[in-house]
């Protein structure tokens, strides 16, 4: 058994995965009582909303509202997507919103023009511009992503040589500009990794930068996220986005099955019962996992939900 990390820190987008991915409206009020219940679990770090053009993700609409409508809990830190400076000053706007800037690499030129309708070249400049804009209204920069790090549904396999180049453009980018880089976010955004795919690839960054801070984003679309989230730990990585109940997805990614984060509360289990802490409640994750499920209508991914935690059977057990 590899040696594996005995604190992890999990890094909750449920709201914001779930809530731009589902279709048909859901009410503000309804997102409330989520992101309230989440709060409750002992997350640290919660995703609650995308600051984007509402044309293009209608669920995102009511950001601010939902931004501003929480019950904030102190030790909590609340956070939001945003894709441009119109985005990141929507986000400054709200005072308990934790605001830092991110540079966003694509190994996919495809899944690039999808997302954001660039080409590798302008998101070049617009990364360069976007430090500039943060470092001027005194914003911190402090994280890197690397989208479809380990494959494409527009392009396929993405070559390892590829996301290492990313690699050394975001910490040329923080070198060039004074920044610090806090994590580097790998992300499997439309489920291509295995866990052997992830250890090759930790394993090959680690040789050139054996010190930079990793963190994984693993979808679930087929089924591997906690597979690959096991290999991530046991590469020692201790940094990890989730999505309570398996919510959301990417909504320019061609998917056609569900498309979520690997699901919370199921990570949570998986690391209580190897000894990992997470600092989180299991039974209050359930609880909000069921609160997700009543709040989007229908049935989601997530297998602790529906058949109990161990905790719990255990301590029935015992009490019978």
């Amino acid at each position: 058994m590899p040696d594996l990390p005995r604190r992890i820190k999990i890094f909750e987008e449920g709201p914001r995965e779930g809530f731009q991915f589902e279709k048909g409206p859901i009410p503000t009020e309804a997102k409330i009582r989520l992101i309230d219940a989440l709060s409750d679990t002992g997350l640290r770090h919660i995703q609650i909303a995308s600051f984007v053009d509402p044309r293009r993700v209608p669920g995102m609409a009511d950001a601010e509202a939902v931004a501003r409508g929480i019950r904030v809990r102190p030790g909590v830190e609340y956070s939001a997507l945003w894709m441009n400076e119109r985005g990141l000053r929507q986000a400054l706007d709200i005072p308990h919103l934790r605001v830092d800037g991110k540079v966003r690499l694509y190994p996919s030129g495809s899944f690039l023009r999808s997302n954001l309708q660039r080409t590798p070249e302008e998101n070049r400049a617009k990364n360069v511009a976007l430090i500039q804009t943060c470092l001027a209204i005194g914003v911190p920069v402090t994280e890197a992503s690397i989208s479809s790090a380990f494959g494409c549904n527009f392009e396929g396999d993405i070559p390892l040589p590829s996301v290492l180049a990313m690699v050394e453009e975001a910490l040329q980018l923080f070198t060039e500009h004074g920044c610090t880089l806090h994590h580097l976010i790998l992300a499997d955004t439309m489920a291509w990794a295995t866990p052997l795919s992830v250890q090759r690839m930790i394993g090959a960054i680690r040789t050139r930068h054996p010190d930079l801070p990793l963190r994984l984003h693993l979808h679930d679309t087929r089924g591997m996220g906690l597979a690959n989230a096991f290999a991530g730990l046991a590469m020692g990585i201790d940094l990890f986005d989730a999505s309570i109940a398996g919510l959301g997805g990417c909504p320019f990614a061609k998917h056609r099955a569900a498309a979520g984060n690997v699901c919370t509360e199921d990570l949570v289990s998986m690391c209580h019962e190897m000894g990992i802490d997470t600092g989180t409640n299991l039974e209050a994750l359930v609880t909000a996992s069921e609160i997700a499920q009543q709040v989007v209508g229908h049935p989601l991914p997530g297998r602790v939900a529906q058949a109990g935690s161990l905790s719990a059977i255990r301590e029935k057990r015992r009490a019978a």
